[in-house]
């Protein structure tokens, strides 16, 4: 399926289940991860959907921009006063330098040509900047469960299976970064969690939530399900 009609259609019940559970439990970590980052900042999301990491990123940061493929989920980015642009991830609509920090959450595992993508997202930060990139673990027990599972409803008449997804090891995912953009450091998340809708109870859900947030800051770390990479624009 063409990517824009994917994110088009999985756009009509996208927020659903985005403001509780375990999906609340992965933007706010995330946001958690580049904090210090945005405070202060310029930013660009790559892939913003509807502005959920916007939202988290906005008290922190100088300015926040988002760019995505989809119209439809920029729709709602609007609704909530963002400065939003229609674009695909390896062509950025800015000029060089235009940014202190570009990040992208849950995205590059679905782009093709992430290293372009990468490449565009270093251009647009200013030397001294940051760029924060997000892929799917391989060796990681969501990507066993991926595997097992049969393909899930993301709207009616799609499933997750419909776009293009690529699982990376952490050294493939460091792999991809460009001359020009220095690791600095990594984090992981979703441990060790073996299905998102334990996360949703009212006491078992935050209970989880904390085991995860103590299991990422051990070496297990490297298993997580979701690589978050930290790197410096030279």
């Amino acid at each position: 399926m063409d990517p824009r009609d994917y994110y088009d259609r999985m756009s009509l019940g996208y927020e659903l289940e985005r403001h509780h559970g375990y999906h609340k439990f992965l933007d706010d970590s995330e946001v958690a991860c580049i904090a210090d980052l945005a405070r202060g900042a310029e930013v660009l999301e790559v892939g913003c959907g509807t502005g959920l990491i916007l939202r988290r990123l906005a008290p922190l940061a100088k300015r926040v921009v988002g760019v995505d493929l989809s119209e439809k989920m920029l729709e709602r980015a609007r609704e909530r006063g963002f400065e939003v642009v229609q674009a695909d991830a390896t062509k950025l609509p800015f000029a060089d330098a235009s940014f202190d920090l570009a990040v992208s959450f849950k995205v590059l595992p679905h782009v093709e040509a992430v290293g372009t993508a990468l490449l565009e997202m270093a251009r647009v930060v200013r030397p001294g900047g940051a760029v924060v990139a997000e892929f799917y673990n391989r060796h990681s027990l969501r990507w066993l469960l991926k595997r097992l599972k049969s393909p899930s409803s993301v709207a009616q008449g799609v499933v997750d299976s419909d776009v293009y997804t690529r699982y990376d090891t952490l050294s493939e995912a460091v792999a991809y970064l460009p001359p020009d953009l220095k690791l600095v450091r990594w984090h992981g998340i979703r441990v060790a969690l073996p299905a998102a809708a334990l996360m949703n109870p009212p006491v078992l859900g935050p209970l989880l939530a904390f085991k995860e947030r103590m299991l990422s800051r051990t070496p297990l770390a490297r298993l997580a399900g979701f690589l978050i990479l930290v790197a410096q624009r030279t």
